[in-house]
């Protein structure tokens, strides 16, 4: 999925490479790629379960915010560390 700001939500948009562009990977296992990113000194956010997939969220060097997704059952909502703990 591709998705970018709509023009009546954003008072003013700068001319920035990447700015207000988001692109959705689905992927075999985004938790894989997150443990991946911080393994190489990358700094994604913290994985989330929304549409029934866990979604790593991350932003490139152009400013382009990247997520990857992956099915899960965990509870909508349910953060990394939350399940984690819960383990």
């Amino acid at each position: 999925m591709l998705q970018q700001f709509k023009k009546e939500f954003v008072q003013e948009v700068q001319a920035k490479l990447g700015e207000g562009v988001s692109i959705w990977f689905v992927c075999e296992d985004a938790l894989e790629l997150y443990h991946e990113f911080i393994s190489k000194g990358l700094d994604p956010a913290e994985p989330f379960v929304g549409n029934n997939m866990w979604d790593v969220k991350i932003k490139d060097p152009d400013g382009y915010v990247l997520h990857f997704e992956s099915a899960t059952d965990v509870p909508e909502e349910t953060t990394y560390s939350r399940w984690k703990k819960a383990g």
